[in-house]
C-alpha cells in the first residue's frame, strides 16, 4: 500500500511555561507544503528564523533535545511535540514559537496528540518517504545500547534500570501507531529526582519544572501530591522520547528497536546511526543514460548528463558529464582552442540539480524544472575535451515546488565551477 505525506487539516495553538526555561511561550500549529518536513519556527525574533527538525541539527542533550539554526537560534525540548507528530503519522508541520522552548504542558505527549487531532490530519499528493530496515545492526553509545531489527511494522521495545523503589528495572514494547500511542504512551510524563533541582537549575536547567510537568522523585518515592498514571510511566516515558528523537530522522519508519537504558544522547547518536545506513544505501544507487532520458526532458545536443552515481533523496546527488571533442559547441568555442563554454557548465550543474529535485515528486517524467535565479557563480579553471566533470549539488532550502541548491563541478578533484541555483517544478 502506498503511503501519503500528511499535515494538519487546520491551526492549534497552546500556551504554557517552558520546562527548562520556565518562561511563558506560545505554540501555533500551522500545515505545511509536501516534502516541508517539520519546521519551528522562531516568532520572537526577527525574519522569524526557521529551524529543520532534522539530526543534523541536534547541538544538546542534556534532559532534552536542542536544536540550532543559522545564526545561533535555538529551539530546545523538542522530543515531546515530535513524538506526538510521529505517532500520528504527520510528515509536514510548521510549529511557531515565542520563545526558546514550547510549553511544557503537563510534561507528556499527550496535550500535543489531542491539539494535532483536534486541527485535523489530511493526506496530501507525494509519497512518505519510508525507512526500512533491510539488516540488523546495534548502535552503542555510552550506557545506551540499541539493537535495530527488520519488521514489518514500527515497533519500540525499551528496558530500564534506576536504583529507586519505584523504578528499579522495567521493560516494555509497544507498536508505534496513532491509537495505541494515545492510549498507552502518550500521557506517560517526564520524571527526576527532588534532590538533582538545585544541581540542573545552577546549569539553566529544570526552571520551569513542578510537579504539574514533572513526576518528581524523592529518594524514598514520589513528592508530596504526585500520582502515577502507570505503575511503569517511567519507561514508558523513555519510550515517548525515543519516538520524539527517531523523528528527526526525516522519515517514517519500518523496524523494531530493542533499547536498553535509552536517554537522549543515546538516541541522537541511534538516529545518526541509521542516518548513515540511508547515506550508505543512497550512494550506492547509480542511475544510467535511459532512467536520465525518463525523468529529464533535454535532448541531444542539449542532455548534458551522463551518468548518476551518488544519489541521496532529497538531500544530495553526484553527476558526470563526460567532455568530448565532438561536442558540437567546440566547432566555435573557440576553434584551435576548445573550452567549454562556463553557460553549459552550469547547465550541465543544473540538470543534474533537476534530477535531484523531480525525484522528490511522485511521476517526476511529468514534471519539468525551470531555474528561477543563479548566484555566487564562480569558474576556476577551464573544462577541455577529455576532461570528467563531477557535480556535486546538495538541497540547501524546499518549501513546495521551489528550492534552492548548492552545486559544485570538478575536473581530477579541483574545483573548476560553483554555484547556488534556485528552481521551481512544474507540470510538464
Amino acid at each position: 500500500m502506498t503511503l501519503k505525506q500528511q499535515t494538519l487539516a487546520g491551526i492549534a495553538e497552546l500556551s504554557g511555561k517552558g520546562l527548562h526555561t520556565g518562561s511563558e511561550a506560545s505554540l501555533v500549529l500551522r500545515p505545511a507544503a509536501p516534502g516541508q518536513g517539520i519546521v519551528f519556527r522562531r516568532t520572537d525574533i526577527d525574519a522569524a528564523p526557521e529551524i529543520s527538525a532534522r539530526v543534523d541539527q541536534v547541538v544538546e542533550t542534556e534532559r532534552g533535545t536542542v536544536l540550532e539554526g543559522e545564526g545561533g537560534v535555538r529551539v530546545r525540548t523538542v522530543e515531546h511535540l515530535l513524538a506526538a507528530a510521529a505517532s500520528l503519522e504527520i510528515d509536514n508541520l510548521i510549529a511557531e514559537v515565542n520563545n526558546e522552548e514550547p510549553p511544557a504542558a503537563d510534561g507528556s505527549a499527550g496535550v500535543f496528540v489531542e491539539l494535532m487531532t483536534k486541527a485535523g490530519i489530511v493526506q496530501q499528493e507525494p509519497e512518505a518517504e519510508v525507512w526500512a530496515c533491510a539488516t540488523p545492526f546495534v548502535v552503542e553509545e555510552g550506557e545506551s545500547r540499541y539493537a535495530v531489527l527488520p519488521h514489518d511494522r514500527y515497533v519500540l521495545a525499551s528496558t530500564i534500570e534506576f536504583d529507586h523503589p519505584l523504578i528499579g528495572r522495567q521493560h516494555a514494547s509497544y507498536e508505534i501507531q496513532p491509537v495505541l500511542f494515545r492510549e498507552e504512551i502518550a500521557s506517560a510524563r517526564t520524571f527526576g529526582f527532588y534532590e538533582d533541582a538545585e544541581r540542573l537549575r545552577a546549569i539553566g536547567l529544570a526552571h520551569g519544572a513542578d510537579t504539574d510537568n514533572t513526576i518528581v522523585l524523592t529518594k524514598e518515592g514520589l513528592y508530596e501530591g504526585v500520582e502515577l498514571r502507570f505503575s511503569d510511566e517511567f519507561v514508558r516515558h523513555k519510550i515517548l522520547d525515543l519516538v520524539g528523537d527517531l523523528a528527526l530522522l526525516g522519515q517514517r519508519i519500518q523496524a523494531q528497536i530493542v533499547a536498553e537504558r535509552p536517554g537522549h544522547h543515546g538516541n541522537i547518536a541511534l538516529v545518526k546511526g541509521i542516518a548513515e545506513k540511508i547515506r550508505q544505501q543512497r550512494a550506492a544507487r547509480r542511475v544510467d543514460i535511459d532512467e536520465i532520458v525518463h525523468i529529464l526532458p533535454h535532448r541531444y545536443p542539449f542532455l548534458l548528463v551522463d551518468r548518476v552515481i551518488e544519489y541521496e533523496k532529497g538531500d544530495r546527488i553526484v553527476g558526470i558529464k563526460n567532455v568530448t571533442i565532438n561536442e558540437p559547441f567546440f566547432a566555435g568555442h573557440f576553434p584551435g582552442m576548445p573550452i567549454m563554454p562556463g553557460v553549459l557548465i552550469v547547465e550541465a550543474m543544473a540538470q543534474v540539480g533537476g534530477l535531484l529535485f523531480m525525484d522528490s515528486f511522485e511521476n517526476p517524467e511529468e514534471k519539468v524544472v525551470y531555474f528561477m535565479s543563479l548566484d555566487k557563480v564562480k569558474f576556476r579553471r577551464p573544462v577541455i575535451p577529455g576532461d570528467q566533470l563531477v557535480f556535486e549539488l546538495s538541497m540547501v532550502k524546499r518549501r513546495g515546488a521551489v528550492c534552492v541548491m548548492r552545486g559544485t563541478g570538478r575536473v581530477d578533484g579541483r574545483v573548476v565551477a560553483e554555484a547556488e541555483l534556485k528552481a521551481q517544478v512544474v507540470d510538464r
